[in-house]
Order: C-alpha cells, then structure tokens, then sequence
C-alpha cells in the first residue's frame, strides 16, 4: 500500500493587494471558485515552514482570488509570502467523480503493459484540453513516452497499489 499526499496546492501567492493585508493568489486548481467560502487552508511561510491558517474572505477578480488570511492584516505582514503555496488537506480537496484522480497522486506509479511487464514510471501530467496526457520515463532511464489519458490505452489505474496498466498503443514506444 503506497502512501498519498495529504496536501494539495491550490493557489500561489503573486503578490499583496492593498494595505491591510489581503494577497492575490493565482489559482492552480481547476475550479477557482472553491476559494470562496474557504475556511481553512495551508500556507507554506518559508523558513517558518507549514502552518494552517483561516482563511477570513476570499473573491474573484480576473484571473486571480484576492484572499485574506486571519492574523494578518497589514501589507508588511504578507509581502514575504509572495511565491508561496496556498493547500488544502486532501479532506477538504474537491470531490472526485468516477475515473479522476488527483495528478499528485498519479506521480510516481508503475506503469506495466497488458502482460503485467513493467515500462515505467509516471512522472508528469500534462492537460491538453481533448485529454490529459501522461508522461511516463522508461524503465531503461533510455528517455520519455507520452501516454494519451483515453480508455484505449489505459487500461487500469490503482493509485493505493500504485500501479497503472496500459495497452501500448501502435506508434507510442
């Protein structure tokens, strides 16, 4: 049984926004809304490391979520969290549906083909729009192949077991 992340990124601190304390967050998570009523988040504080902190309000605006976080509220506060990560602790990750999973926990699972041979290890994952593509290195270090997220190549993944089986479709290797 592998063990999974607890944590997940959600958003990266760009910059403050105004004087009392508030920063603007780039989101990296697919559903920016979720920021709003948000209670909780963690925030990685530099040579402070990890700590949770409570989120007082959040907002849209553009492309960024302008959130302020309680104990905080002067611009002097929070400029040194610029470039930090803003997470969530898996229980209050977004919900899956059947068939999604979290790329983090996708990272690092063995890649075997139909006949259980082991080709790899998954190491990226690329969004393209149509489908997710994951990046696997070969087993040989002898570099990478792309494999197309579709039911005509995955076959199964077991993120607890951390393996994923695929059908090496023609042309992939």
């Amino acid at each position: 049984m592998r063990e999974l992340t607890d944590r997940f990124q959600i958003g990266t601190i760009s910059t403050t926004h105004g004087l009392k304390g508030e920063v603007k967050v780039f989101p990296t998570t697919e559903d920016p809304a979720r920021f709003i009523g948000l209670k909780k988040a963690f925030l990685d504080t530099g040579r402070d490391g990890i700590r949770e902190v409570e989120i007082e309000r959040a907002r849209l605006n553009g492309k960024y979520v302008i959130v302020k976080i309680k104990g905080f509220d002067r611009i002097e506060d929070v400029e040194r969290f610029r470039g930090k990560e803003l997470m969530v602790s898996r229980e209050d990750a977004i919900d899956l549906e059947e068939g999604e999973y979290y790329t983090s926990d996708l990272i690092g699972l063995t890649v075997t083909d139909d006949e259980g041979e082991t080709l790899g290890e998954i190491i990226n994952v690329f969004s393209t729009g149509a489908n997710d593509v994951y990046e696997m290195k070969k087993k040989d270090g002898e570099g990478t192949v792309l494999l197309p997220a579709i039911k005509d190549c995955i076959l199964n993944i077991d993120v607890e077991e951390g393996t994923m089986r695929v059908h090496m479709l023609e042309g992939l290797l």
